[in-house]
């Protein structure tokens, strides 16, 4: 464990939403379903001493802020999709660091697969 990764987390795993991100003229009209999971390091002892939510983070809060980003405005890349919601992340005051993977189960491959995802983790410096 480092200072960047105290072991204090809150995870949120599975927030689906229908975006229309990707290069491809029918990925953009059409739409598919991405899935979002965060890790977010957090020192959840002030929360939990005293009791108050402004302590911590509201993961309902962050959750509708992320299916907004997923719902909202297309790019091309899920790495663009990834980097916005990081951004978000971090921008809730106790969060110290951030883990997010995007998944595109739908994602336009021409040969069986499960998932296609990237993940990108980013600290407050």
């Amino acid at each position: 464990m480092t200072d960047q990764h105290p072991g204090d987390r809150i995870e949120l795993r599975g927030l689906s939403a229908v975006g229309h991100h990707g290069v491809f003229d029918h990925e953009r009209r059409d739409g598919q379903t991405f899935v979002v999971d965060l890790v977010l390091s957090v020192d959840l002892e002030p929360a939990a001493v005293s009791g108050d939510l402004t302590r911590t983070v509201h993961y309902g809060e962050l959750a509708e802020e992320v299916h907004a980003i997923i719902t909202g405005d297309p790019v091309d890349l899920i790495e663009t999709l990834a980097l916005r919601i990081v951004s978000v992340c971090l921008g809730h005051e106790p969060v110290r660091w951030v883990s997010v993977t995007v998944h595109k189960p739908e994602a336009p491959i021409e040969v069986a697969f499960t998932d296609v995802t990237v993940t990108m983790e980013r600290s407050k410096l």
